[in-house]
């Protein structure tokens, strides 16, 4: 009977990590939940079929349930993403800000727009040298109004953004902001893309780290506050 739960749970398993990309409770030192946001997060309109995205509406259950299992101890975030909706980025980042479990974030390839506030919401967050961090103003898609209130209305999403990383990282207000506006680097566009080593130099991310260095913080977090 054991064997047959037990079968029953790997089938679930692994069918979980082909719906949402997620590794619930490993078995490693300590259960640790690993969740993947990669691609462009999806929020309230669907993506193009072609896109790969992350979709809030199947994450945000996932943080809650994390939180709220005492046999999980702690959280892994995978980043590699592309951007997406800012609302919904937001949302989960303060998620996984506010959760009481120690929490980790490691940067794969690229940290993109939204990507930023996502890395830094974790206790301590981790990127490998060759990961790109791109800092760029936020975007407006769709209609848009030519009226001074829409620039109002942008100018405040993006003064959420900047608080909200400069509070959870060591970067300044001011120099997120200089990076977010510089021009000469990006083709027709403004912002900075920031490879692994300048964005911990900046601040912006913790420390240079790979998948043993983000565990083995979780691990050290789990074991101070037993």
């Amino acid at each position: 009977m054991d064997k047959e739960k037990e079968n029953m749970n790997s089938e679930e398993e692994a069918e979980k990590h082909t719906t949402d990309g997620s590794v619930g409770r490993t078995k490693g030192k300590y259960p640790i939940h690993c969740l993947t946001i990669i691609g462009q997060i999806e929020g309230h309109f669907e993506a193009n079929a072609q896109t790969k995205t992350t979709k809030y509406e199947h994450v945000i259950p996932q943080l809650i349930a994390v939180q709220e299992d005492p046999d999980i101890k702690g959280l892994l975030v995978i980043l590699n993403t592309v951007g997406g909706d800012v609302e919904a980025g937001l949302a989960i980042s303060e998620l996984i800000c506010g959760m009481t479990k120690p929490t980790a974030s490691l940067v794969l390839g690229g940290g993109h727009s939204i990507g930023i506030p996502l890395a830094v919401s974790a206790d301590r967050s981790f990127i490998v040298p060759t990961a790109t961090m791109t800092v760029h103003p936020v975007r407006h898609s769709g209609t848009v109004i030519g009226v001074s209130q829409t620039m109002d209305y942008l100018e405040a999403i993006q003064q959420r953004i900047t608080g909200f990383v400069a509070k959870n990282s060591k970067i300044s207000k001011k120099r997120f902001t200089d990076l977010m506006l510089k021009t000469g680097q990006l083709i027709m566009d403004v912002g900075t893309v920031l490879d692994g080593n300048q964005a911990v130099k900046e601040g912006l991310i913790d420390q240079i780290g790979y998948l043993s260095d983000a565990l083995e913080f979780l691990y050290t977090s789990i074991e101070k506050r037993k």
